[in-house]
């Protein structure tokens, strides 16, 4: 559909970046949490920032609303998490550190809350004494702000925070990003998340806390990020998993596609193929009236609202 549109390549990374290491922490593994909160108490004694990103704000809110920027965007499965798989309660057995066992019950489970999660380290041994803050998108500008500076002078060693940090966020001193319930998120969403550290003169670490069932979906979607930085790779296998929506329609993600026999990632040879067949008919018979046929299929194909949309593309 667009493939007349120009595509610029950048595979170098910006200059100045260093390299990223990401690993997968077992929710249900109490001894490499508490490591999880050792090494952030490390790296801010050695005048480091350390992140803490959360799927929701706080657990005790009105299921019916939610924040802007409080989400689940992938499930344990294929399909997106809706607001109440995100806000189903389970039993609580403790902060952020707790979680049930994996597979079924991953979806199930009382996602971590910001509120909560900070409330939680702050009474964590291992960090006792670092200075921990919070950012979400019901802060005030002003409030984030000043968030944002005290993280920036040391002031806040610790932040725990929803996705409002996934762009436009730039601490050098940042090196550990930690993600909890990392399942819930996008594969692209966590690769721009990992982005924030890793910006200045020292290597960037990625945790991702997950009660995923490594088989799943989920789970090599995880996989998939711990093993690459590309860019390109992760954009293909996020493609795979949600597929391309309807390449005809507004729809730009799920199962709904007007590609019968076609897939865009494992087709792709065979689309532009057609494309060059395509531009090369037009050329010849624009108005296609030496194809009948072809243009009545087009037609049927083409209801008004596609059409509409094709317009505005």
């Amino acid at each position: 559909t667009f493939g007349d549109l120009e595509i610029s390549t950048l595979r170098e990374i910006p200059a100045g970046r260093q390299p990223i290491t990401t690993h997968i922490v077992p929710a249900d593994n109490a001894p490499w949490l508490d490591r999880v909160w050792t090494r952030a108490r490390e790296e801010v004694e050695k005048s480091h920032r350390v992140y803490v990103v959360c799927p929701r704000i706080s657990s005790d809110e009105d299921p019916s609303t939610r924040a802007d920027d409080e989400l689940a965007v992938s499930g344990p499965g294929d399909e997106p998490a809706g607001d109440d798989d995100a806000r189903r309660p389970a039993s609580r057995s403790g902060g952020a550190g707790s979680a049930p066992g994996r597979s079924a019950v991953a979806a199930k489970r009382e996602l971590a809350a910001v509120v909560d999660v900070a409330e939680d380290l702050r009474s964590r041994p291992e960090l006792a004494g670092v200075s921990i803050g919070i950012l979400h998108g019901r802060l005030s500008g002003e409030q984030k702000d000043g968030v944002m500076s005290q993280l920036a002078t040391g002031q806040v060693g610790l932040l725990v925070a929803t996705t409002v940090i996934e762009v436009g966020v730039d601490v050098p001193e940042a090196t550990l990003m930690v993600v909890l319930d990392a399942d819930r998120f996008g594969l692209s969403q966590l690769h721009q998340l990992r982005g924030r550290v890793g910006r200045g003169s020292a290597p960037g670490l990625c945790l991702l806390v997950s009660g995923a069932d490594p088989a799943s979906p989920a789970g090599e979607r995880l996989a998939a990020l711990a093993a690459t930085t590309d860019g390109f790779e992760l954009a293909q296998l996020d493609l795979q998993q949600r597929r391309e929506g309807d390449v005809l329609g507004a729809a730009q993600s799920g199962r709904g596609s007007s590609l019968r026999l076609l897939r865009v990632v494992q087709d792709a040879d065979v689309i532009a193929r057609a494309r060059a067949k395509a531009v090369a008919l037009v050329a010849d018979d624009r108005d296609l009236g030496r194809h009948p046929a072809l243009a009545d299929a087009i037609a049927r194909t083409l209801d008004p609202e596609r059409e509409e949309f094709l317009d505005r593309a």
